[in-house]
Parts: structure tokens; C-alpha cells; sequence
């Protein structure tokens, strides 16, 4: 078959909801997009550990302490799923650090927000991860086969990230007045850049439309964020805190929340690598690569001897 027919043969497949295995015929510029997406989200597991790994000791006590550093680990376990999903599109790991560290890829424009206090932790599991998960649960049915397998335990686990930052911050608004407009300077912080986490709005989006058409996204990016406006709202009422947007009200017309202006410039200069924290976290990044080096050599010596040995 000619290109073009095994192109209406592959989008028949997508259609039909057949899963596509690294194995089978699937456009280049389908390999492409997924390479992209799926290392810039191993990319963000990985860099999201930082913003929250420096608070595990100087959690309040020994239930928050072990409770942070589960889900920091789980976030590094996250990335493994996912380099490894995108190493089966022919792209070998090592490429794929070295576009992060030598800033080639990008990661989420959220972990480059420096966590002043430990009410960023909690504002971080419900925000953050709440819209991570609002992103993620529709990947469990992506087209690609190795991606979607990945996300049903990320999901998993992202929900109990969520579920352990929300009660984070019902304990701190329940607490002492400081503690409670700790959660409140939290999430005035954290409001904006976790609704830019969902991506350009639909008009201004250069991959949504083919994505969606592949099925590797099932929903658009401005339908994510309304939901997720949506159930957060209802979820802040119960805290007692209030969202930073004077224009957030409900529309009894369209049955859901109208809301202010995002920043996009922000979101841009972030994306780019001038956001508040983007040096510091790619400088903890290369240190770390650098300071594992001896560990990634003594591994692979050790494999090179055992092949040896089995010869």
C-alpha cells in the first residue's frame, strides 16, 4: 500500500478504537506528537518531584513526613512508566534526558513556582494534581497502546495525591486563624498557573486538533479546564477560601462558571524559561544527572559482565 492508503487504514484503526502497538504502521508525525507528549510529561513527574522534596524535612510531623515522601517517590516511578512508553516510538532514554537537561524539551509551566510555606504542599495535591489528573484519566484511553496501560496506575496514584493535598488544606483551614490564611495566600498563588497547566486555549492550541483527531487526547483543553473550574469551585466553598478571580461567577445560561482572563503572556515567558524558579530547578536536575553518573556506569558494567558471563 502507498502512503496514503496506509494512512486511512491507520486513522480506521483510531477510529474503530483499536489500540495502535508500537509495533504496528502509525504516521511519522503521529510517532512525533507522541514522542513530544509523552516525554514532556516523564519530564514533569520528574522535575515536579523538586518543588515538593524540600519540604519533606520540614514536614509538620511524622504521618506528613512519610505521607510526602510516598508521593515524591511515586512521581519518580511515574517517570519511569513514561520514558519507557516513549522509548517504544525509537527513542532511547539517554536522548530523551538530554533534551530536558539541555532545555531542547519542555515540562508543565507549574513546577517552575518556587513552595514558600507547607500550605503549598496541600494547595499543590489539590490543585496541581487535581488538574493532572483532570489531563490524565483521558489518557488511560489514548490511541497508543504502551501510553494508556501507563496512565491507569498514574491515575491511580494521582488521585491519592490529590485526595492527601485536600485534606492538607481542610486541616489547615480548621486550624489557627495563621494557618488558615496560610491556605488562603496558598492558593491565591497557585490559582492561575494550575488553570494555564491545561494549555492554550482551543484556538490558540497548534497540536489539540490532530491530537484529537488520533485520539491520543479525547477532550479539549478549554472543556478540561472548565470542568475542572467547575468541581474546584464547589471544593473551595467547603474550605472557607476564597479563588482569586472577581470575575468567577455562574452562568445559569451555559450551566457553568464564567471566569477571568488568563495570563498568557506568563504562561509563555514560564514555558520559555524565565518563570520564577526555571534556573533552579534545571540546575538540581543536571546536578543530580551529574552526581548519578558513577551509578549509571557501575550498572552498566555490571550488565556488560553478566552478558559475558552468560556467553
Amino acid at each position: 500500500m502507498n502512503e496514503i492508503q496506509l494512512e486511512e487504514q491507520f486513522q480506521q484503526k483510531v477510529d474503530a478504537e483499536i489500540k495502535i502497538e508500537p509495533k504496528d504502521w502509525m504516521p511519522d508525525k503521529y510517532r512525533q506528537t507522541l514522542i513530544r507528549q509523552i516525554s514532556q510529561h516523564a519530564h514533569s513527574e520528574i522535575v515536579g518531584m523538586l518543588p515538593e522534596s524540600n519540604w519533606i524535612t520540614r514536614a509538620p510531623n511524622l504521618r506528613r513526613k512519610v505521607a510526602l515522601l510516598a508521593k515524591v517517590q511515586d512521581e519518580a516511578g511515574h517517570g519511569l512508566y513514561l520514558y519507557s512508553a516513549a522509548e517504544t516510538l525509537q527513542i532511547d532514554r539517554q536522548t530523551l534526558v538530554e533534551q530536558l537537561l539541555d532545555g531542547t524539551a519542555k515540562y508543565s509551566n507549574i513546577f517552575n513556582y518556587p513552595t514558600l510555606t507547607w500550605a503549598d504542599i496541600g494547595a499543590i495535591g489539590w490543585l496541581v494534581d487535581g488538574a493532572a489528573i483532570m489531563n490524565q484519566v483521558m489518557l488511560q484511553r489514548t490511541s497508543y497502546g504502551p501510553y494508556s496501560r501507563a496512565m491507569v496506575r498514574i491515575c491511580k496514584e494521582e488521585s491519592f495525591h490529590q485526595r492527601q493535598g485536600y485534606e492538607i488544606m481542610i486541616t489547615l483551614c480548621n486550624g489557627t486563624v495563621e494557618q488558615k490564611e496560610m491556605a488562603q495566600d496558598a492558593l491565591t498563588r497557585w490559582w492561575w498557573p494550575s488553570l494555564m497547566m491545561f494549555g492554550p486555549s482551543d484556538k490558540d492550541s497548534v497540536h489539540s486538533s490532530q491530537s484529537m483527531k488520533w485520539k491520543i487526547k479525547r477532550e479539549s483543553n478549554d472543556f478540561l479546564r472548565q470542568d475542572f473550574i467547575t468541581r474546584t469551585v464547589e471544593q473551595t466553598k467547603h474550605l472557607g477560601i476564597t479563588i482569586p478571580d472577581p470575575n468567577l461567577k455562574w452562568n445559569e445560561q451555559k450551566q457553568e462558571y464564567d471566569f477571568g482572563e488568563i495570563d498568557w503572556e506568563e504562561f509563555k515567558n514560564v514555558i520559555s524559561g524565565n518563570g520564577p524558579c526555571n534556573a533552579e530547578r534545571m540546575k538540581a536536575r543536571r546536578e543530580a544527572h551529574e552526581n548519578g553518573k558513577w551509578v549509571r556506569e557501575a550498572a552498566m558494567a555490571y550488565a556488560e559482565k553478566r552478558k559475558q558471563k552468560a556467553v
